[in-house]
């Protein structure tokens, strides 16, 4: 809700500002701080609501943003032409406030232990008698209201297989420091998923940047080079709806399923300098958009698998891994057109886009050895005495 105010503030200031310093304050900081603030907390709150569906859910609540890109461009694009773009910006901040309503429908999930055996553990997931029939009857995760409120008398149980003994103490402090614990860096699963998205992110930015220019350095009038970005916007709303339901399936492993759309991804990215035409160049560009719309969609929450690092970590990792993977964001564009201009050839761009999605197909081919690997060690040398390192020995004999 925070962050969705910031959004707002950030652009509605813009509309106000006299020269481009400002606006760097503005909407780099301000509203950058702001998008932050909403985009993670979102794909982590729903990754802890579903389980059974949450490849779906994620992927159908990803699909916004190519929808709003498809039809707010042009809108806002007439709505500039006809009263400037200061009051199209004051527009534009007050229908991001609505983020702030959206942030006060989420609510957290408390999990409250009811009673504990040698063999069981229950854990109560309490709603309003309302909400519980809700949400009950669709077999994902149920969402519980906040401890506080009053009135909360019907409930759902559900157990779970050998409980762990938790210091009440030592999980308090556990939760005072989650947001500085950095312990995640030290498996070797999430570092490969790490470096998958740091050398991933850069094939994300050449076709958007430079498949208009390299469609008119191949004879096509520029005209018709600007649908390109059109028909990659539409194909990519398809990839993101259909990824969610083939990793739903459960027919093969999710972070098998992301790797292959990662090396298509790369042979797509080298089919761009390949082709000529019109019709070659959109071939490729409805190829690059579903596959982005199956990456987009897929990458953070793939986090909350257990063969990376398990949805009770997820909220740990996120950040962590976001940061990451915000330097290949950061550097990319701007390597691209070095390259671009050393070699006076905007395919240039698209190979280091192939180089990047290629190494980072390697790292993520790596993520499950890796991790598998970490936890052997782990369990060999008898360091499993806090409760993470129970749970992550319960999953290691699981396997």
């Amino acid at each position: 809700m925070f962050g969705g105010f910031l959004i707002s503030l950030g652009t509605i200031s813009t509309a106000f500002t006299s020269s481009i310093n400002q606006m760097y304050l503005t909407i780099g900081i301000v509203t950058g701080l702001g998008y932050c603030l909403t985009f993670l907390p979102t794909v982590t709150i729903l990754s802890q609501y579903f389980s059974r569906r949450r490849s779906v859910v994620t992927a159908m609540a990803s699909t916004g943003e190519s929808f709003a890109i498809f039809a707010f461009a042009p809108a806002f694009t007439a709505l500039k032409n006809y009263i400037g773009w200061r009051y199209t910006f004051v527009v534009i901040g007050t229908l991001q406030g609505i983020t702030i309503i959206c942030g006060a429908l989420l609510h957290p999930i408390v999990i409250k232990p009811t009673s504990q055996t040698e063999t069981e553990q229950k854990i109560t997931y309490t709603l309003p008698g309302e909400q519980v029939q809700g949400f009950g009857s669709s077999g994902d995760s149920v969402v519980q209201s906040l401890e506080q409120e009053q009135g909360l008398k019907s409930g759902i149980e559900l157990e779970e297989v050998e409980p762990v003994q938790v210091n009440p103490k030592q999980q308090d402090n556990t939760s005072k420091n989650r947001l500085l614990d950095l312990t995640v860096l030290k498996e070797g699963g999430f570092l490969c998923y790490s470096a998958f998205g740091l050398f991933a992110t850069l094939g994300f930015f050449a076709p958007q940047l430079y498949v208009v220019e390299l469609s008119a350095s191949l004879g096509t009038e520029r005209d018709k080079a600007a649908y390109m970005l059109s028909t990659m916007a539409i194909s990519e709303i398809f990839g993101r709806l259909s990824i969610g339901w083939v990793m739903n399936c459960g027919c093969i492993r999710k972070i098998f399923v992301l790797l292959i759309c990662v090396s298509l991804m790369c042979l797509v990215l080298v089919l761009f300098t390949i082709v000529n035409g019109f019709w070659g160049l959109v071939v490729c560009c409805v190829l690059y958009g579903f596959l982005l719309g199956n990456i987009a969609s897929t990458h953070i929450p793939m986090l909350a698998e257990d063969d990376v690092v398990g949805i009770q970590r997820m909220p740990l990792a996120v950040g962590v891994y976001v940061c990451i993977q915000s330097f290949a964001g950061l550097a990319g564009p701007p390597l691209g057109g070095v390259l671009v201009d050393i070699t006076q050839n905007y395919s240039a761009a698209f190979y280091s886009c192939a180089a990047g999605m290629g190494l980072g197909a390697i790292f993520l081919g790596l993520v499950r050895p890796a991790k598998t690997g970490h936890l052997c060690r782990r369990r060999k040398n008898g360091e499993n005495n806090s409760a993470v390192e129970q749970v992550s020995k319960s999953s290691q004999r699981n396997c």
